[in-house]
């Protein structure tokens, strides 16, 4: 039997109203994203990215078509629900990093599990376990304000991990870092991919292709390609 996709999208479309205005944001868009695969969303600005973000995350629903999570039509789930599910299944990072400044890293990753019921010290253990995975465990008790850019993206995925979420969801995820950086954040990405988590960033930008084995281009809301490479180039050496 056939694995379900993790997120199915069947025809969807978005159109929200400015003014009185109709302004289709995404048009008739399909696609899976199966378990295990690291996917860039690309496109311009204005392409729809971020609207199609809302949808994969949960925080949207489309105005026509279907968006399933692990076969579920969410549209037809309680709010409540979906936030239930949004806060089990959905890993957000983001450009900006959304850390809050008067908590400190490990408090900060432990966030998300108090909407899930976890006591404080088990919320803090797997904080820890979660630092550990993206090497910041020696910066627990730091404060976004003592921490580099990279290293408070880094916290910011160890929060979008620590609830063993489905799919990480990582919008612009380089666009605020210098491309040393940056490189260094998508390395991380992959490690975590190969350890079999499932990652979409989204991004304008096309050096983010290179991380991925799928990528998906929209232009003024339409899916123009879905493109798969069966094996990521080698990286070459300084001395090559």
């Amino acid at each position: 039997m056939t694995a379900l996709p993790l997120i199915s999208l069947r025809s969807v479309s978005r159109t929200y109203r400015t003014d009185g205005i109709a302004v289709t944001a995404v048009r008739n868009v399909s696609f899976d994203i199966a378990q295990g695969e690291i996917v860039a969303v690309m496109g311009p600005s204005g392409s729809g990215k971020s609207t199609l973000m809302n949808m994969i995350g949960l925080l949207d629903l489309p105005s026509e078509g279907t968006v399933h999570l692990e076969g579920a039509n969410v549209a037809e789930l309680s709010e409540d629900r979906r936030s239930w599910l949004r806060a089990r299944s959905i890993g957000f990072v983001f450009q900006s990093y959304n850390l809050l400044a008067r908590h400190n890293a490990i408090e900060n990753v432990a966030l998300p599990l108090v909407y899930c019921g976890i006591n404080r010290k088990e919320r803090l253990a797997r904080a820890e376990q979660s630092l550990q995975a993206v090497g910041m465990l020696h910066r627990a008790h730091h404060f976004p304000r003592q921490l580099s850019g990279g290293e408070q993206q880094r916290v910011a995925i160890a929060r979008a991990l620590i609830a063993s979420p489905l799919i990480v969801l990582a919008d612009e995820p380089t666009g605020a870092l210098d491309s040393r950086t940056g490189a260094e954040i998508l390395a991380l990405f992959a490690a975590l991919n190969r350890s079999g988590q499932t990652i979409v960033m989204i991004t304008h930008d096309p050096s983010i292709a290179t991380q991925c084995r799928r990528t998906i281009r929209l232009h003024d809301g339409e899916l123009v390609s879905d493109e798969t490479v069966a094996e990521l180039l080698p990286r070459r050496s300084a001395a090559s």
